[in-house]
């Protein structure tokens, strides 16, 4: 989160003023949270993973939406946008705009420098408090990597790592599977100054 507006809010006036802006910002505690850009590599993550979770969820009762989707963490009221999030079965909404999601299945988050703590703990605590999510995914931008925390019987969240660009990962509550090669196609890593270009349509 970057600085905040310093005068309380309440939610419905931030939908007010979120639904107008230009900029996205999140809410929390009557404070709104202006949402810094995205970068290249970023953005075509966000793409990539949308594009394969699209074509497996095809007839599928789960859908997926990337960046504009709102995300209400009704238990604790954090208002957020999720790189990726995926609904399973009928979607809820806060309101008929249909723009606040309230129960996601799946969220994924590309991580940044400015944004991996606040995604890491904060915002994973938060998303923690959703009864409804079964996995969230951490995916990296500047390496091959894709961190997987799912939603155990018990309450507890099993951690894996996916590492490589032969690496995948499977999200059994949507029974997809996310294959590094194809979520990093096009995406620039760079190392010791040289950069070099992975693209799913070379293998």
């Amino acid at each position: 989160m970057s600085r905040p507006a310093e005068y309380f809010v309440t939610p419905a006036d931030y939908l007010a003023l979120e639904r107008r802006a230009e900029i996205k910002s999140e809410y929390l505690n009557g404070t709104i949270y202006a949402m810094s850009g995205a970068s290249r590599n970023h953005n075509r993550i966000t793409v990539n993973l949308a594009r394969r979770l699209g074509n497996q969820l095809s007839g599928k009762p789960c859908e997926p939406f990337i960046n504009d989707m709102r995300v209400k963490v009704s238990p604790t009221g954090l208002y957020t946008y999720p790189d990726v999030v995926i609904v399973c079965g009928d979607p809820r909404f806060e309101d008929n705009q249909v723009d606040t999601l309230l129960n996601p299945t799946v969220i994924i988050e590309v991580l940044s420098d400015s944004t991996e703590a606040y995604d890491r703990g904060e915002k994973f605590a938060h998303y923690r408090a959703l009864e409804s999510l079964t996995d969230y995914l951490l995916v990296a931008q500047d390496k091959p990597r894709i961190e997987h925390y799912q939603r155990q019987s018990d309450g507890q969240w099993l951690y894996s790592v996916a590492d490589g660009m032969e690496a995948q990962t499977e999200i059994a509550a949507i029974s997809s599977v996310l294959r590094l090669i194809e979520i990093y196609d096009r995406v620039e890593f760079s190392d010791s100054g040289d950069v070099a270009e992975h693209s799913a349509s070379s293998k």
